[in-house]
């Protein structure tokens, strides 16, 4: 769970060292929390689970309820919940300055296995593998989903993080996930190169489909065996970009999830993915419920990057990275 801190100046920075007008906003946030919000408000299925300060529960339980999420927090007394103070640019661009407070002290308690019965998919962020401790729950919840037969989608959260691996750590981790979606700098640290057609499809060689986002320039679709799929995005005039990869990944989830559950999506070294049941589950992230499935037609994921392309294009309008 995070704080966000939304800082807008009126007029960009002209007068450092000074008073400078802003537009000043505290919203709820963090990547894996904004996915859930919009998996849930499109309509699926999803728990989410993670950790927050103690005197900050009941509005974060309140403001994913909101959106529809059913919420498993765990009370930390010692840690406060992690906060983002975030500098939006005048063209909607941030710079981000994060304390992850209480996420850092996420543990496995905190995720009990019996959110797993049941669930399609369990969806993690690259956040909860940044850390020692956290990457200790990471591979716990992997080891579980793939034992259970539940598909596993990732969203690798930061390119920075994913610098201070050793090549190939965090694919070896995470080989075998039936969607990865990586941003454009996230793929390119994952890859080695420089073209996102490229990224998208060495990729493949780890997952079942990869979507990298693009921003602005929407983004490329690609599965084992086809070639990639440029998608465009909706052009708008950027108000705040926070949150719209997360929204783009929410609304993917959703639109891929109703369309065609996961099943046997991922390279053939991946796990069987998905069991039948209605309760989704996650760390760190979120995951929805469905059928037993077969397996998606690109037409269904090309559907699902479409929609994802206009639902982030609606949120850079505004401000705030949450449906409501």
């Amino acid at each position: 769970m995070i704080n966000d801190v939304l800082v807008k100046p009126f007029d960009g920075l002209e007068w450092p060292g000074s008073d400078i007008p802003a537009t000043i906003s505290a919203r709820p946030g963090g990547a894996a929390a904004n996915q859930a919000a919009w998996m849930a408000y499109l309509g699926a299925d999803v728990v989410f689970a993670g950790r927050a300060g103690a005197r900050d529960m009941a509005y974060h339980r309140r403001e994913l309820a909101r959106a529809g999420v059913r919420v498993h927090l765990a009370a930390d007394r010692e840690a406060e919940t992690g906060s983002i103070v975030i500098m939006v640019a005048p063209d909607g661009e941030r710079t981000m300055f994060t304390d992850r407070g209480a996420n850092l002290r996420l543990c496995r308690a905190d995720v009990p296995s019996r959110l797993l019965h049941g669930a399609a998919v369990l969806h993690l962020t690259g956040y909860t593998f940044c850390e020692p401790s956290l990457l200790e729950v990471a591979l716990w919840l992997l080891g579980e989903a793939r034992a259970r037969g539940i598909a596993v989608t990732i969203d690798p959260g930061s390119a920075a993080f994913l610098a201070r691996l050793e090549p190939a750590t965090f694919l070896r981790w995470t080989e075998g996930a039936a969607i990865c979606f990586p941003n454009r700098d996230e793929a390119a640290v994952l890859t080695g190169e420089t073209e996102p057609l490229a990224m998208a499809a060495r990729l493949t060689g780890y997952y079942g489909a990869v979507v990298v986002k693009l921003g602005a320039a929407g983004c490329v679709l690609a599965v084992p065996g086809e070639p990639p799929v440029p998608i465009a995005a909706h052009p708008v005039r950027a108000t705040d970009t926070t949150g719209a990869g997360d929204a783009f990944c929410g609304a993917f989830m959703s639109r891929w999830l109703a369309a065609s559950p996961p099943i046997s999506v991922g390279p053939p070294t991946s796990a069987s993915p998905a069991t039948s049941g209605a309760r989704p589950a996650t760390s760190a992230g979120s995951a929805t419920s469905g059928a037993r499935p077969a397996r998606p037609a690109l037409a269904d994921l090309a559907d699902a990057a479409e929609f994802a392309t206009r639902v982030a294009a609606t949120v850079v309008t505004r401000f705030g990275a949450r449906p409501v």
